[in-house]
């Protein structure tokens, strides 16, 4: 009967019901209390009210039973009734009252109950604490944590790992190690659940050796303890390490199958992720609910529809297809390859839309550039959140529509609903691209208002968005303010030094990188450093940093880096070692490539370089119509007139068109665009009359 119970096996219980019933069993206590269990947990009510007449007078354990029941099923009032009605209690009647309240959020509630306990033991201690815990009052847990021992009261094992968590939550290591030392004393350091929140605990804290250590002591494991491992060295970037320790795995379930899968996904090894869930199938563990998100994720990366398409049947035969996480990564799938009807399909057969299902099939249509569609699923949400927002504001920012974002932002403000890290980082990233120093200015000050300033995200972005608008001494405040610095924003301060013309001191802030940095040189940060190193003439320098990327840095060159350093041989006049080091490329030259070579040679006035340069890039040209282009601007920027008119004419020719160049000015809050010999601003005539009034009285100077 209790298997049944906790299998949810009522059309087998039911008919051990009515054997037990012929035998004349059904009435006895025990057996009567079981099948209670049984019906409660199957809520059916009918067969609950019929055991419950049975029973003659009060009884306690069935009132148990039933403000239980009442309790998971969040009837905390009904059960409320009940406990009142009780003309005696157990301490499994209050606990079971301060954990339902706990759980529901009702927290003075519970506590009211607390208060009043006759037997306060150590179970309704832990559940007060636990309660605190799921509530997110890390602090409160821990004050009633230390009034519990006072009260001499012997705490078990459900209570050090509640605390344990509480110090991770509170980032307390001090606190953390005095529980520790607390849970050695009592005897329930080699406790299993124990030991896991003692491995997360060092974990969060970043105390990767104790984690460790603790996890080689334990004399037994579980799941749990594996996967906590296999964290930790995911999240230090070593999957080969990870997936070492998962094969070490003594016995593997589905759960840990899915977990493994789920952290390859989640770290963008995809091939490994599908690698994996292959190899489960082979060895005959069926997927569980969770797995399928994860599977569908790592394809969705991988751009695998077929296989994805196979996983929607399978889905659709054993019934999960509408089961809304699961749905919701199908949409992801579907709008990642492209295919948004198909998302859509998907999409309107879930009956239950939550958060994220709005939400992707918003960010399907943003990716695939459909941004009238995202915008009319964006205002069908009932109840937009914050990621809402976000999805709609990046959708517009990917699309290059930057206005839009500004124009979504302000609707967000009036909301009520508060910017996040990743909202102020999209905005800025958007003002960073149009030059709006304005608007970033105001933004820069809703940060403070906020209290993000100190988040890394947003530093970075704040200090992107001043270099790209030309305030380096802002961005350079914005950085040296900083508490957290990251590979990103280390790399967006020099990147920012460099291209402002701070070359020397964009090379001292990578040299202190190197020096008092945990951040590792990335090729972002390398091609600044070569870029740099170009446009001062530090051609020595630049070269050693080249040659030892690989053996350093452990980066290998790509094309950027190689085009970087043609342009820093052909600016100091060494164009035929230019000539020589792009011969000898592991990769084929591309036309901006040859376009810095070109440029060094008018610079250098190196006609016979020129000639052989030439030839290349219209070679190139010709198989990449769009080069021609960037070959006419070459050709007008070294006054080579006739290869100009040739090359325009071609472009004539195959219906070429050179886009126009803008230039814009921002005026409060409103970017002004123009373009040469475009009349449309609403105040050209204006404008006009002020250039007329200009030149004349230039004229009489």
């Amino acid at each position: 009967m209790k298997k049944f119970s906790e299998q949810g096996l009522i059309v087998h219980g039911t008919a051990l019901h009515g054997h037990l019933i012929k035998m004349g069993m059904s009435s006895e206590k025990y057996t009567a209390v079981r099948l209670l269990i049984l019906y409660l947990n199957s809520r059916k009510n009918r067969e609950v009210d019929e055991l419950v007449k049975e029973f003659s007078g009060f009884n306690l354990v069935v009132h148990n039973c039933l403000i239980s029941a009442n309790v998971d099923r969040g009837n905390l009032d009904k059960a409320r009734r009940l406990f009142d009605e009780m003309p005696e209690r157990n301490e499994v009647s209050w606990t079971a009252l301060i954990s339902g309240f706990m759980k529901s959020g009702r927290v003075k509630e519970s506590m009211w109950y607390f208060e009043r306990n006759p037997f306060q033991n150590v179970f309704s201690w832990t559940a007060a604490i636990s309660g605190f815990i799921q509530n997110g009052l890390n602090f409160e847990a821990m004050n009633l944590f230390r009034k519990m021992l006072k009260s001499g009261i012997i705490p078990n094992s459900v209570t050090f790992t509640s605390v344990v968590r509480a110090s991770a939550e509170l980032g307390d290591f001090g606190l953390g190690m005095s529980i520790f030392g607390l849970i050695v004393k009592v005897g329930f350091d080699h406790n299993i659940s124990v030991s896991n929140s003692l491995i997360t605990l060092n974990l969060r804290l970043g105390k990767i050796d104790l984690a460790r250590k603790i996890f080689d002591q334990m004399e037994k494991r579980d799941v749990v303890s594996w996967t906590a491992i296999i964290d930790m060295y995911v999240e230090m970037g070593d999957l080969r390490q990870a997936r070492r320790i998962f094969d070490e795995m003594p016995e593997r379930n589905e759960v840990s199958w899915s977990t493994m899968i789920a952290r390859c996904s989640q770290s963008g090894n995809s091939e490994e992720a599908v690698e994996l869930f292959s190899q489960m199938l082979k060895d005959g563990h069926s997927p569980n609910t969770s797995c399928f998100p994860s599977i569908l994720c790592a394809l969705a990366d991988l751009k695998a529809l077929q296989a994805g398409m196979n996983i929607h049947g399978h889905l659709s035969k054993i019934g999960l297809e509408r089961d809304v996480f699961i749905s919701s990564s199908l949409i992801n799938l579907y709008s990642r390859c492209g295919r948004t009807e198909d998302a859509r399909l998907v999409f309107d057969l879930i009956s239950n839309k939550n958060f994220v299902s709005w939400n992707s099939m918003v960010s399907g249509y943003g990716l695939n550039g459909q941004l009238e569609k995202a915008k009319e699923v964006f205002d069908l949400i009932p109840e937009k959140n914050s990621i809402s927002w976000n999805t709609m504001i990046s959708s517009y920012f990917g699309n290059e529509k930057f206005d839009k974002v500004f124009e979504v932002f302000n609707q967000l403000l009036l909301t009520g609903i508060k910017p996040n890290q990743s909202t102020f980082s999209t905005v800025l990233c958007a003002c960073a691209s149009t030059a709006s120093i304005e608007k970033g200015r105001d933004l820069h000050g809703k940060i403070f208002k906020l209290g993000l300033q100190n988040n890394v995200f947003v530093g970075t972005a704040l200090l992107d968005m001043y270099a790209k608008s030309g305030d380096i001494e802002s961005s350079k405040c914005v950085f040296s303010l900083m508490r957290e610095k990251n590979e990103i924003s280390w790399t967006a301060m020099i990147q920012g030094l460099a291209e402002n013309g701070f070359a020397e001191e964009s090379l001292m802030l990578f040299e202190e990188m190197e020096r008092t940095s945990s951040a590792t040189a990335n090729d972002l940060i390398l091609s600044s450093v070569l870029f740099a190193c170009s446009h001062s003439g530090l051609v020595e320098k630049g070269l050693r940093y080249f040659n030892s990327m690989e053996n350093v840095y452990g980066v290998k060159p790509n094309d950027g880096h190689y085009t970087c350093m043609v342009d820093m041989l052909s600016r100091a006049g060494r164009l035929a070692e230019a000539e020589e080091f792009i011969a000898k490329m592991p990769c084929q030259p591309d036309i901006t490539t040859w376009a810095a070579l070109l440029s060094g040679c008018r610079t250098h006035k190196n006609e016979k370089i020129a000639e052989r340069t030439a030839k290349k890039l219209l070679e190139l040209v010709e198989k990449n119509p769009g080069g021609y282009v960037l070959l006419s601007n070459i050709y007008a920027s070294a006054s080579r007139w006739v290869d100009l008119l040739t090359t325009r004419n071609l472009m004539k020719e195959m219906g070429l068109k050179k886009l126009s160049g803008y230039s814009w000015i921002e005026v409060r809050n409103q970017v002004h665009l123009f373009c040469s010999q475009d009349g449309n601003h609403s105040q050209w005539a204006e404008m006009q009359q002020i250039l007329e009034l200009l030149k004349i009285e230039m004229l009489a100077v």
